[in-house]
This record gives structure tokens, sequence and C-alpha cells, in this order.
């Protein structure tokens, strides 16, 4: 697995950055999706990573910074035909990394609950995020949480 920062041009990225997103809105309350679209992961404070397998998109996460000593994962998504591989566990490793590397001292993420939601909940929770208050402009909801790992 071959993962690389993405410039965000190519047709599958996009793609499953727009599965990603429509997925969100199908499975959260409205006015509970705070999935960034294509433009939003264009601005200078994300990064975007992508995982290939001999020219297959496998998924996608990215880490935005929040300030010097803060970020914040968005866009962790595993293309179907990839699911079960650890490419999500891959994904989010190197983005942890990336973050210490940057000196953050922690990085949170938001998410919802529910079914489609316990995967990723649990592969967070494996690599040590708990739950806790909201962050950034976020408020808190009976659907979304708020996980964060100190680094």
């Amino acid at each position: 697995m071959d993962i690389r920062l993405d410039d965000l041009t190519g047709k599958p990225v996009q793609a499953l950055l727009a599965a990603h997103l429509s997925g969100m809105q199908s499975n959260s309350p409205p006015g509970s999706v705070y999935a960034l679209d294509l433009s939003g992961l264009k601005t200078p404070d994300v990064s975007v990573w992508t995982a290939w397998d001999s020219g297959h998109l496998m998924g996608v996460g990215a880490l935005k910074q929040l300030s010097d000593t803060a970020g914040e994962i968005k866009s962790m998504r595993t293309d179907s035909a990839h699911l079960r591989k650890g490419v999500g566990l891959s994904i989010l490793n190197h983005i942890i990394e990336e973050a210490r590397r940057r000196g953050y001292k922690r990085i949170s993420l938001e998410t919802g609950s529910g079914d489609e939601f316990e995967p990723a909940l649990r592969l967070y929770r494996k690599r040590g995020f708990e739950n806790g208050e909201a962050f950034g402009n976020y408020e808190a909801s009976a659907f979304n949480q708020f996980l964060h790992k100190s680094l």
C-alpha cells in the first residue's frame, strides 16, 4: 500500500470523496453533516492523503490544522472494494504520525452515531481516541460525537 499526499485532481479520488459526502448525508440528520466538500479539502490548512495499490485507489483521509498545536481528522473513507484490508488503519496511522511530526499536542475528530459509524468509531478507539467535548465551531447534539487523542 502506497500512501501519498494528493492534489485532489484525479477522478477516482473525487468520486470517492463524493461517495463519502453522500454517505454522510444519507446516514445523518439534516444539518448534522460536517464533512468537507472538494473545495473545503483544497484549502491551505488541509492536507489529504490517498492510499493506492497497483494503481487502484483504496482510501482517503485528511488532516486539518486547527492551530499550531492541534489538528482535526477529516474525510476518512475506504473504498468499498477494499474494506477490511487495513486501509483505514494505515491512513489513520499515517495522519497520526504526520500530526506528531508537525508538533501537534492533540488531534480530534467529529463523527456521527449509529450502526453506519460503528466501524470507524472502533478504529479510532483502537488507536487511543476518547470521547470528549465539542471543539472548534462544532456544537454538541444527540447525534454527533467528538473524539480526541493526546500526542
